[in-house]
């Protein structure tokens, strides 16, 4: 048991690394080249279909809220 809590101690000391920024932690993904090329297509879209700019962390922040949110992840 003591080495299940450890990894959860660690892994959530872990989860709360990097740098945050208004609420937003910062991480790394390893995404395909085609995701970027994806991402910045959606994101220059977005921005200007609400005549704001949106970068590759917004959409991907949109994307996994909801792929969340159909899974009743969040609400």
């Amino acid at each position: 048991m003591s080495d299940k809590h450890d990894h959860l101690h660690q892994h959530h000391e872990h989860e709360h690394e990097g740098h945050e920024h208004h609420g937003l932690v910062e991480v790394t993904l390893l995404l395909e080249d085609e995701h970027l090329d994806a991402l910045d297509e959606v994101a220059a879209e977005i921005s200007r279909e609400l005549k704001q700019p949106w970068d590759r962390g917004a959409v991907v922040r949109l994307a996994l809220s909801e792929f969340f949110s159909r899974r009743g992840k969040m609400t």
